[in-house]
Parts: structure tokens; C-alpha cells; sequence
């Protein structure tokens, strides 16, 4: 018997998308605060404690879930928009910097999706979001995103971000790949993920690549993202002028005419 409620949606925009979610009379789906783009005004919004999913109903079980979001870095409440009105009605939710939306079917997975804790937009309601600890101490200490990661389970649709440009692999049984641990999205139960070094010593103090590797093992999928927020953070604040100077980018007086205007 179907829990997740059943939600029709489409996804626009190509640089910095977003998510339509068109729910029929009864319907709602769940979203991280301050996602929310628009909405019809019969769309009624409200905040819950946990995710309203079977596996969390109750008070104690709420009250679990919303512990769990807790040790991800999450707040201790979602926001639910249920349909009250006739017909159909929408509901947008919009991606936090420029990348892609990714859909996912939870049932086409085997029902359960482990990704990134900030990654996670919105899913349809019965969804549940929990936590995936990694078993392995070293993957939890270096594996980029720390000892826990997000859970998605249920049988429902679930959508989650990738920063700059998106990549599917299909990894075969026993098949290996090496990423940046950044550049993990999301994976399938499926998937064997933990940590390698990053070659001999020389390689991991002067490669620029980090220290630490992602290894991911199939049978699974698994999903990439070429541009981390950490990594877009990094750019912007390596690139702020000391002292908030406020100068054009090439500038021909650069530093000397900070001096001129006595910055």
C-alpha cells in the first residue's frame, strides 16, 4: 500500500532551476525552510516536527525524526504544504545556487536514497528523511561531508541539488570509481562508499586535490556534482579585496589605487 503521497511536478530553468510541484486536493509535499519559490494561495503552509512520514508518526516518533535532523545540521522542523482547496494547485521550491534538480523515484532505487545532508530540496509527503551513519570511522572523520549523511526512504518522489554540472553513473558489479569527496551527491543502498589516500605523501601535500579520495564501489548508482558549494565559497571569499575596497575587477591601479583613495 502506497504511503508517499502520488505528486506530478516538473522542473524548469537551466543554470539555476527549480521544481513545480502540482498537488491535487489533499495532497502535500515537505520542504526545507526557505526553499519555497511560489505557491497557489489555497496551498495552506505549515511547520511539523520530524518529516510526517509513517516511519515518524506520532509524537515520539516526530520527535525522533526530528533528532535525527538534528545530528545532520538541519533544523528540528520541516514545512508541509498540503492542497486545502479544489482542483489543482502548485507549489515551486527553487535551487540554493546555480546546478541542477535531480528527481528521484525512490521506488526506482530500491526505496532508499543516501545523500548529502544539504543537498535534500523537497520530497512528496511520506517520504522519510532520516540519517545514514557510515560505518567506517575513517569515512566519517575525512569522507568530506563527516559521519553522517541523509536517508531518504519511502516509495514516493524526492528531489535533491547538485552544484554546477550533474553526472550519472551506472556502476556495475564491482566497479570502482575515485572522486572528490566533495563531489558526492548522492548514491544508491547499493553502493560501497569510503575513504583512500590520496597517493604517496608528496601527491597529498602539494597535489591540490586534498588528502583524502572518495572510493565508490557498484553495484549502484550514484550521482556527481562538478561544483561543491564548499568549492564555490572557496572562490568567492579567496577573491574578496581586503578591507572591502569595492574595485572593479581589472582595475589597472589595483592596490595603488586603494592608497589614492585612502583604503
Amino acid at each position: 500500500m502506497r504511503s508517499a503521497h502520488e505528486i506530478d511536478y516538473k522542473i524548469v530553468g537551466e543554470d539555476i532551476q527549480f521544481v513545480e510541484i502540482e498537488l491535487d486536493p489533499g495532497e502535500s509535499v515537505i520542504a526545507e525552510a526557505g526553499s519555497m519559490m511560489y505557491k497557489t494561495p489555497i496551498v495552506e503552509m505549515d511547520t511539523i516536527m520530524g518529516d510526517g512520514s509513517e516511519k515518524h508518526k506520532g509524537f515520539l516518533g516526530a520527535l525522533a525524526g526530528a533528532g535525527k535532523r538534528i545530528l545532520t545540521g538541519e533544523s528540528l522542523f520541516m514545512t508541509i504544504y498540503t492542497h486545502q482547496g479544489q482542483g489543482k494547485a502548485h507549489t515551486a521550491f527553487a535551487a540554493p545556487f546555480p546546478g541542477t534538480i535531480i528527481p528521484v523515484h525512490l521506488p526506482d532505487v530500491g526505496g532508499e536514497l543516501i545523500c548529502q545532508k544539504d543537498s535534500f530540496l523537497c520530497a512528496a509527503k511520506g517520504v522519510a528523511v532520516g540519517i545514514a551513519l557510515q560505518k567506517r570511522i575513517m569515512t566519517g572523520l575525512f569522507g568530506g561531508e563527516g559521519f553522517i549523511m541523509q536517508r531518504l526512504e519511502g516509495d514516493g518522489w524526492c528531489f535533491v541539488h547538485a552544484g554546477g554540472t550533474l553526472v550519472e553513473r551506472e556502476l556495475a558489479a564491482g566497479e570502482e570509481i575515485h572522486v572528490d569527496t566533495g563531489c558526492v551527491v548522492a548514491y544508491t543502498a547499493g553502493v560501497d562508499f569510503e575513504i583512500e589516500r590520496a597517493g604517496n605523501i608528496k601527491s597529498m601535500i602539494f597535489g591540490g586535490e586534498g588528502v583524502f579520495f572518495a572510493h565508490l564501489k557498484g553495484p549502484g548508482k550514484v550521482w556527481l556534482q562538478s561544483m561543491p558549494f564548499s568549492r564555490l565559497a572557496g572562490r568567492i571569499l579567496a577573491n574578496v579585496p581586503v578591507g572591502g575596497s569595492g574595485q572593479g575587477e581589472g582595475s589597472v591601479l589595483g592596490p595603488i589605487g586603494d592608497i589614492m583613495r585612502g583604503s
